[in-house]
């Protein structure tokens, strides 16, 4: 059966989708569309690509994520190298790693641009925090005087996966007619993780389900149980910022997520695993796996296209 889906955003709990997608794929699904925030676009755009749950589950398992986490040792400097990061960066850091990860993963099905994958097949959400904005990639990067079709996947992947002061964000130029009379200081704007203004897009998919054939079950895949019983230590305003952060992907889109919406909607537990956890041990990542297989697994034996 085809279906569309949508990736809630996460950081690294979002392993936990890689073992909801083997658990649709046993229950015979198979992807029409994707669409995801954060690293609920890293699992819609590698789905995209054409890998299969097994291949997502092998590169989850050879990927050391804390090498995502990198920055120049100047900026290594106990408790003041963070900050003077953050002040001139506007991250603690860079996000280049996380790039690189996932351009390599694309250019392997020889994926590279979005003009690589077939219109309307992928989306991924971002925000555009200089006008205070969502940004849907890649028809949205017009506004920009951006050609979609030129726009490197990995990069869009990067600017959804852009935690606010965790990684840098990343800055795009108008060009053409976006940046016609304006200086060049209004020229630049900064772009950061999709979950800032929507963590679950589940509303993606809903916008042309009107009037023409009988559109495509759509199907959210969303990580609940973020740390209710660990409560943040927050020391400094690095915490502070980060506890604020996963606070709001806690909260946010709950309220969509209500009848009749919670029927199509794979609820996966995430074990109290935070966002930024990027040291995972290999038993931690297997957990969160296997919740998402788990998870998956009791939704599909109950689902039928027929409830939406």
């Amino acid at each position: 059966m085809l279906i569309n889906a949508v990736f809630e955003g996460g950081g690294v709990k979002g392993i936990s989708l890689a073992g909801a997608v083997r658990a649709a794929e046993n229950a015979g699904i198979e992807f029409s569309r994707v669409a995801g925030t954060s690293s609920g676009s890293i699992v819609a755009s590698v789905l995209a690509a054409g890998y299969r749950s097994d291949e997502m589950k092998r590169i989850i398992e050879e990927t050391p994520f804390h090498s995502f986490l990198q920055r120049a040792p100047i900026f290594n400097t106990k408790i003041i190298g963070p900050a003077m990061r953050v002040f001139i960066k506007k991250g603690l850091y860079s996000g280049d790693a996380l790039e690189s990860w996932i351009r390599d993963i694309l250019l392997a099905r020889g994926i590279f641009t979005f003009s690589d994958i077939p219109a309307g097949k992928l989306y991924i959400v971002a925000s555009d925090i200089t006008n205070g904005k969502l940004l849907v990639l890649p028809d949205g990067l017009r506004q920009y005087g951006i050609n979609p079709a030129t726009f490197p996947v990995a990069k869009a992947v990067r600017m959804s996966c852009s935690i606010p002061y965790f990684f840098d964000p990343v800055i795009l130029r108008l060009l053409g007619r976006a940046a016609k009379g304006k200086s060049l200081g209004e020229q630049f704007v900064y772009i950061v993780d999709g979950g800032l203004l929507s963590n679950f897009p589940l509303w993606l998919f809903d916008r042309d389900t009107k009037g023409g054939p009988k559109p495509l079950p759509v199907l959210g895949f969303q990580m609940v149980g973020k740390k209710e019983s660990q409560p943040h230590v927050i020391e400094g305003p690095i915490g502070m910022l980060t506890a604020m952060f996963e606070t709001m992907l806690s909260a946010h889109d709950e309220r969509f997520i209500e009848q009749p919406n919670r029927g199509r909607t794979i609820k996966i537990p995430t074990l109290g695993i935070g966002t930024t956890h990027f040291q995972l041990t290999k038993e931690e990542s297997d957990q969160l796996y296997n919740s998402g297989l788990t998870a998956g697994t009791q939704f599909f034996t109950r689902w039928s296209a027929e409830q939406q």
